[in-house]
């Protein structure tokens, strides 16, 4: 039997889940996106490049989330002159933050595939940009996949971190739900299951594509 207080908000709540979907797709894009670039310009963008991307991934790693998002909402505001909608500077936040262990991985996935193959690809014709798109960054992408997968899992649960600037994902709005319902346990534990749901498949998914790669990433 479904506890009353999930029967009368259910439209509630299911319109908070679809934030919540959103903001992970959008954090995620961003995270991936930054992360690429940043992974290969620390590895080909020379030294002077490389430091600056270096200082922009331990920024991120070296600062809590919740600090990041914050600061975008309310501090970021008084440079710009413009307000920053919730959703806007909570997307930003995480992908950027997402971004900077996307890039770590990438990096270490550029770095693992054998310099003969570079050369390999050099010889045969190939630009130094052509090497690495069509050689080495596959390779790569294949190798990290497990470890995107993990991080990709996070991004979805941190999400719940928006909460905190008003963000009305899943649990912001359960908050509110338990809050005017008294009924804290059956609101928290289906936002807890719910959270199960959308992580456990990303989780096994990437598993599963990684092992029908895997050999494809191993030269």
């Amino acid at each position: 039997m479904i506890p009353a207080a999930l029967a009368s908000n259910w439209r509630f709540l299911a319109a908070a889940l679809g934030i919540t979907v959103e903001l992970a797709l959008a954090s995620v894009g961003v995270g991936l996106i930054v992360g690429l670039l940043v992974g290969l310009g620390r590895s080909y963008g020379g030294r002077v490049l490389g430091a600056v991307l270096a200082l922009y991934v331990d920024s991120m790693r070296a600062v809590p989330v919740l600090a990041i998002l914050v600061w975008l909402f309310f501090a970021a505001p008084m440079l710009l002159g413009t307000p920053i909608r919730p959703f806007l500077a909570a997307a930003s936040g995480l992908g950027l933050h997402l971004g900077a262990y996307v890039a770590e991985a990438v990096r270490a996935g550029l770095l693992s595939v054998r310099q003969g193959q570079t050369r390999a690809a050099l010889a045969l014709g190939m630009t130094r940009v052509q090497a690495v798109r069509v050689v080495v960054l596959p390779q790569a992408l294949i190798r990290v996949m497990p470890a995107l997968g993990s991080l990709l899992t996070f991004a979805v649960k941190d999400t719940a971190i928006a909460a905190v600037i008003a963000v009305p994902e899943l649990m912001r709005q359960s908050q509110i739900v338990a809050g005017q319902t008294y009924q804290p346990f059956p609101i928290y534990t289906a936002a807890l299951l719910v959270y199960f749901v959308l992580c456990f498949p990303v989780a096994r998914v990437t598993d599963l594509v990684y092992a029908r790669l895997a050999p494809r990433g191993a030269g």
